[in-house]
């Protein structure tokens, strides 16, 4: 019997404090709810991404090539509601950063450009992640932002840079010089076995 009562004793002791007090469920949301505006208010104020074109060739890539065009254009455009529409807008930029890969002028498809457009879309990824997780980074979130603004400067006067290398005339018989440094079209140092030495 008194076992019975023990374990009805212990029951009913576990009941109790399996309850939680809906006065210390609401400190625990408005504290969570607060804890997130301080988050939303540091991402709004450091989501400031620079889309200003620094240069003509930046400038005149936005005619023929779409993606670029596009790209600014949504880095340009602050979410300003919610997280949610943070979390949307990294989400889109993502996309649109993998986007740059596609139909790159023949002129730029050259590994500097690339490997500066992969570390954009790397660091924009990195956003994407951050801003998705259960407790957000935020001062991450708006390192990275000053980190991509310095990338996508990085990409524009990289672009300038080969203008302006392709602009440079070629001096008379450069190009032969050229050819005769290519180590390609060198002869061969092992000689072939299907020759027969001379005697």
């Amino acid at each position: 019997m008194k076992i019975y009562f023990s374990a009805l004793l212990l029951m009913l002791l576990c009941l109790v404090s399996c309850q939680e007090d809906p006065k210390i469920r609401i400190l625990a949301q408005e504290k969570e709810a607060k804890k997130q505006e301080v988050i939303f208010n540091n991402i709004n104020k450091g989501w400031n991404f620079n889309t200003q074109l620094t240069n003509e060739t930046a400038r005149s890539l936005t005619t023929n090539w779409a993606e670029w065009r596009v790209f600014l254009n949504e880095l340009g455009q602050k979410p300003k509601s919610s997280i949610g529409a943070f979390k949307a807008k990294a989400k889109t930029l993502s996309k649109k950063a993998a986007d740059l890969n596609n139909n790159i002028p023949v002129k730029f498809a050259i590994p500097e450009v690339k490997s500066r457009i992969a570390t954009i879309n790397t660091k924009i990824n990195s956003i994407n992640l951050f801003v998705n997780l259960q407790q957000i980074p935020d001062s991450k979130i708006v390192k990275l932002v000053q980190e991509i603004n310095i990338e996508v400067a990085s990409l524009q006067f990289q672009l300038d840079e080969i203008t302006r290398k392709s602009n440079i005339k070629i001096e008379d018989g450069e190009s032969d010089m050229l050819r005769m440094l290519d180590t390609s079209r060198a002869i061969p140092s092992t000689p072939d076995p299907n020759l027969k030495p001379r005697q």
